[in-house]
Formats: structure tokens, C-alpha cells, sequence
């Protein structure tokens, strides 16, 4: 009997016989993966875009979210955590340090190259209005879903968290 060649669905091979991804399994996870990446792009783009009316954009405001979730975090750190190269890491920075939401303080006495970055009252303050304005845009259209919907929606919280540990995991 001769092999057969491995299945080909967009750019996906499956060779279950050689250890393989299963096809049914694969072309199911590949349809929701088609289905659920523009979803998810278009909701990001409108979550994202709450933050231009609060006076920064949206790499600066996840900028303000990173240092709160980590006070004190160097900018190496903090460029490798959010997928920045330094130089455009330091201009966002300076930026955020000029209006008055992050300041630059010196994290070890002994070494004046070692620099910490915190939020500044005013950061704190403009980093909670962005986030109720995103929840509350997020929340308004929750609520026009039906209650299956949304439970369907809340449902596929947990296993969406998930997918991003396993993503931080391997970062």
C-alpha cells in the first residue's frame, strides 16, 4: 500500500502517522483561529483607540500599564516585556516623563546607570480613566448581547487566559 502524501489545508501539514497534528483537530483549531483573529484585532483597535481621548496613544497608554503592573521595572525590562526595541522604548519614555506620568529614579545608589521607571500620580489617575473608559465601551456593548452570548462569552474567558500563559511562558 502506498503512503499517502500529508493533508495540506492553508499552509497547515498534518501527518498524523508520523506524529503529526490531527487533521480534524487541526482544520477545527485553523477555522477558529480564522474566525476569531479579526474578531479580536477590530476589538483590540477599538479598545485601544480610548486611550487617544485621554491625551496618549495606545503604545504609551500599555506603556503606563506595564510600569504600574511593575514599579520600579528598568527600561531593558520593560522594552523586552512589551516587544520594543530600546531606542523606541526611551521616546515613548520621554514622552510620558514630559507630561508629567512616569518619572526616572535611580533604582541602586551605588550605580547611576541602573534607572527604575514609576507612574506619577498623574499616571496612576490617567492609567484608571483609560481603563474605565475601555471597560465601559467594552461593557456597553456586552450588554446589547443576549444572555446566552454573553455567557458563551464569559465562558471562553478562562480558556483565552490560558492561551496567553502559555504564550508568556514561552517568551
Amino acid at each position: 500500500m502506498a503512503e499517502q502524501p500529508p493533508a495540506r489545508h492553508s499552509g497547515l501539514v498534518s501527518t498524523p502517522a508520523h506524529g503529526g497534528v490531527d487533521t480534524a483537530a487541526a482544520n477545527d483549531a485553523l477555522g477558529v483561529a480564522n474566525r476569531l483573529r479579526p474578531v479580536l484585532l477590530r476589538l483590540n483597535r477599538s479598545l485601544r483607540s480610548e486611550a487617544h481621548g485621554q491625551g496618549v496613544t495606545s503604545t504609551q497608554a500599555s506603556l503606563l500599564a506595564a510600569i504600574n503592573h511593575s514599579p520600579g521595572i528598568g527600561p531593558g525590562d520593560l522594552a523586552a516585556r512589551e516587544r520594543m526595541c530600546a531606542p523606541t522604548l526611551v521616546s515613548h519614555i520621554d514622552n510620558l516623563e514630559s507630561a508629567g506620568l512616569v518619572e526616572r529614579t535611580r533604582s541602586d545608589p551605588n550605580d547611576r546607570r541602573r534607572v527604575g521607571l514609576c507612574l506619577t500620580t498623574k499616571g496612576v489617575r490617567l492609567l484608571k480613566t483609560v481603563c474605565e473608559r475601555r471597560t465601559a465601551w467594552l461593557a456597553t456593548r456586552l450588554a446589547t448581547l443576549s444572555p446566552e452570548a454573553l455567557e458563551a462569552i464569559a465562558a471562553a474567558i478562562e480558556p483565552m487566559q490560558q492561551l496567553m500563559q502559555h504564550e508568556e511562558r514561552e517568551a
